[in-house]
C-alpha cells in the first residue's frame, strides 16, 4: 500500500467534509491546510441555526435556476466561505494556507480565499461555471500550476 501525498490526503478530507452538506444541488467540501496541518474545514449548507435546505427546500431548484446563476436565492453558505468563517470564529490565521475544494471555487469564494491569505487553491471534480474567479486570481498574479490548481506568485 502506498501513502498518499499531502495534496491527495487533504483532498480526501475535503471529499469527506462534502458528505456533511445539506444542499440539494451540489456536495462541496473544503479543507484549509498549512504546514501539513488542517486549519479549518467547511461544507455547503445553511447558516448556523437556520433550517437546512434538505428540510426547508431549495428555491433555486423550484425555479430551475442553472448552476452558477442567481446565487443570492440560495440559503446555503459555500464550503469555502464556511471554512474561512470557521477559522475566523476560532481565531485561526489563514495566511499562507492552501485550500482544497471538491470543485472549482466560484468568484465570491475565490475572493474570500484570496482575502483570507490563501496562497494556493487545489480543486477536483467539475468546475463551477464562473470564470470570474479565475480571472481575478490571474489579475492578482496567481498562475495555473495544473489543470485544477492555482498558486499566488506575487
Amino acid at each position: 500500500m502506498s501513502r498518499p501525498d499531502w495534496d491527495r490526503y487533504f483532498m480526501s478530507m475535503a471529499r469527506l467534509a462534502a458528505w456533511r452538506t445539506t444542499c440539494l444541488r451540489r456536495r462541496v467540501g473544503c479543507v484549509l491546510a498549512k504546514d501539513r496541518r488542517v486549519l479549518a474545514t467547511g461544507y455547503n449548507g445553511a447558516p448556523s441555526g437556520a433550517p437546512h435546505c434538505i428540510d426547508a427546500g431549495c428555491v433555486r431548484c423550484e425555479l430551475n435556476v442553472p448552476s452558477g446563476e442567481r446565487t443570492e436565492l440560495c440559503r446555503a453558505v459555500h464550503a469555502e466561505q464556511n471554512a474561512v468563517a470557521q477559522a475566523a470564529r476560532f481565531g485561526t490565521a489563514l495566511e499562507g494556507c492552501t485550500a482544497y475544494v471538491t470543485c472549482q471555487p466560484c468568484a465570491m469564494c475565490m475572493k474570500s480565499l484570496m482575502q483570507a491569505g490563501c496562497v494556493r487553491v487545489v480543486w477536483s471534480g467539475d468546475g463551477y461555471p464562473d470564470a470570474l474567479g479565475l480571472q481575478l486570481a490571474a489579475e492578482a498574479g496567481w498562475v495555473m500550476r495544473g489543470t485544477n490548481e492555482l498558486e499566488k506568485t506575487r
